[in-house]
C-alpha cells in the first residue's frame, strides 16, 4: 500500500460522490420545472442509496473479480459483501475497500445520468427498480469487459474513465428510455424552461470539481498521469463551454447560461475517456469536439426528431461519451502527443477497438434496457397518470413541494 496514493484515491471517491450528492441533483433539479424539482433530486439520493448496498453486496466483486470460465463476460461471487476482504488487502497500491468505494462511486453516478431522459414523468417506484435492475445487467457487465479484464480488455480497448462504462451506457440507455416511455405531456409545442438557472449552475460547477476526481482518480495513483488527466480535463471543460456558446452565438446572436454550463458538461463528458491518456493540446482538441458536436446532436435530437430526452442525457453524456472514445486512438499516439498507449504507427487498428468497444456496449445496453422496460411497464408500470404529470411529482409522488404559493 502507497499512503500518498491511498491519500488520493480517498479524496476522488469524495470528489465523485460530490458529483452526484448534491452536483447532479442540483443541476437536474434547476433544469424541470419548479413542481418536479424536488422529485429527481430524490431520485439522485435514492438511487446513491440503492446501488450503494447493491455494490457492497455483489455487483462490485461480478465487475472486479475473476470470474473463471466466464471471465470474458463477468466475474464471480468471491468478494460478495466484501467478507474476503480485510484492512490489510491491496488492489494495486490502495487498500481494496478504497477501491470499492471508489468505483462505488462510478457505479452510483451512471444510472443517476439516465434520471434526466425520464424526468417529470416517471414513478418513483420504477425508477428504483429500474437502477437496480439496470446496475446488475448492463452496468456491472460492460464494467467487467472493458475494466475487470474481460474480453474488450484483452482486445486493448482504452476508456480512463468510463467514456463506455459511464457515458456511452447512460447515452443509450437515456435515449431507449425516452423513446419508450415517450413525452412529457406538451412537448414539444409547450415551452418547459429550466425553472432556477442558479440551480444549474451551481449543480454544473459541483460537477466540474468532482471531475477532477472522476478523471483524475482513475489513474489510481498520485502520479503525473492524474496530474495530465485533470489538467485535459479541466481545458477541455473550458474548450466544451466556449464552442457550445460560438455556435450558439453564430445560431442565435447570442450566449446563454445553459447553453455556456451544457457545453461545460460536454466537454467534461467527451474527454471522460482519454483523460489519462492525452496531453492537454488533445484535452483542448477534444473538448472543442466535444462542444461543437454535441451542440448539434442536442439540436437533431429535440428539435429534428422531437425525442423528448428531457435533459439531454443522449445527445450530451452519449454522443459525447462515443465522440471522446473514438478520439483516443489518434490523440493518445506519441505522434499525436499523447502518452503513447496506442502503438503509434497503429492509430487505425487501435481506432477499430474503439469502434467495437462501442458498438458492443451500445448494442448490449440497448437491447437489456428495451427488455428491462418492457417488463417493467408490465408489472411496476413506469409513467404517472396524467393529472399527476400536470400536477406535478413533487406533491403527486412525494406529498411535497419545493415552493410556496
Amino acid at each position: 500500500m502507497n499512503a500518498a496514493d491511498n491519500s488520493w484515491i480517498l479524496a476522488s471517491s469524495a470528489l465523485v460522490l460530490l458529483m452526484t450528492l448534491p452536483g447532479l441533483a442540483l443541476f437536474y433539479g434547476g433544469l424541470v420545472r419548479s413542481k418536479n424539482v424536488l422529485s429527481v433530486v430524490i431520485q439522485c439520493f435514492a438511487i446513491a442509496a440503492v446501488v450503494s448496498i447493491l455494490w457492497l453486496l455483489g455487483a462490485y466483486s461480478l465487475a472486479f473479480t475473476d470470474g473463471g470460465a466466464l471471465q470474458p463476460f463477468i466475474g464471480s461471487l468471491e468478494e460478495a459483501g466484501l467478507l474476503n476482504v480485510t484492512p490489510t488487502s491491496v488492489k494495486g497500491s490502495v487498500p481494496t475497500a478504497t477501491f470499492v468505494m471508489f468505483q462505488m462511486t462510478f457505479a452510483v453516478i451512471t444510472p443517476a445520468l439516465i434520471v434526466g431522459a425520464y424526468a417529470e414523468r416517471a414513478r418513483f417506484t420504477f425508477v428504483l427498480w429500474f437502477s437496480a435492475l439496470w446496475l446488475l445487467l448492463v452496468y456491472v457487465p460492460v464494467t467487467h469487459w472493458v475494466w475487470g479484464g474481460g474480453w474488450l480488455a484483452a482486445l486493448g480497448v482504452m476508456d480512463f474513465a468510463g467514456g463506455i462504462v459511464v457515458h456511452v451506457n447512460a447515452g443509450v440507455a437515456a435515449l431507449v428510455c425516452a423513446l419508450f416511455i415517450g413525452r412529457r405531456r406538451g412537448f414539444p409545442q409547450v415551452p418547459m424552461p429550466p425553472h432556477s438557472l442558479p440551480l444549474v449552475a451551481t449543480g454544473a460547477g459541483l460537477l466540474w470539481i468532482g471531475w477532477f476526481g472522476f478523471n483524475g482518480g482513475s489513474a489510481l495513483a498520485a502520479n503525473g498521469t492524474a496530474a495530465f488527466a485533470i489538467l485535459a480535463t479541466h481545458i477541455a471543460a473550458c474548450a466544451g463551454s466556449a464552442a457550445w456558446a460560438f455556435w450558439e452565438w453564430v445560431r442565435y446572436g447570442k450566449v446563454s447560461v445553459l447553453g455556456a454550463l451544457t457545453g461545460v458538461v460536454a466537454g467534461l463528458g467527451t474527454i471522460t475517456a482519454a483523460a489519462g491518456f492525452v496531453s492537454p493540446l488533445g484535452g483542448l482538441a477534444i473538448g472543442v469536439a466535444g462542444g461543437s458536436i454535441c451542440f448539434f446532436a442536442t439540436q437533431w435530437i429535440k428539435a429534428i426528431l422531437k425525442i423528448d430526452d428531457s435533459l439531454d442525457v443522449s445527445p450530451v453524456h452519449g454522443v459525447g461519451g462515443v465522440v471522446g472514445t473514438l478520439l483516443v486512438a489518434p490523440f493518445a499516439s506519441i505522434a499525436w502527443g499523447g502518452a503513447g498507449y496506442s502503438l503509434q504507427s497503429d492509430v487505425w487498428s487501435q481506432l477499430a477497438i474503439q469502434v467495437l468497444g462501442v458498438l458492443a456496449a451500445a448494442v448490449w445496453c440497448g437491447i437489456v434496457t428495451l427488455t428491462l422496460l418492457y417488463v417493467l411497464q408490465k408489472t411496476v408500470g413506469i409513467r404517472v397518470a396524467e393529472e399527476q404529470e400536470s400536477e406535478g411529482l413533487d406533491l403527486a409522488e412525494h406529498g411535497e413541494r419545493s415552493y410556496i404559493n
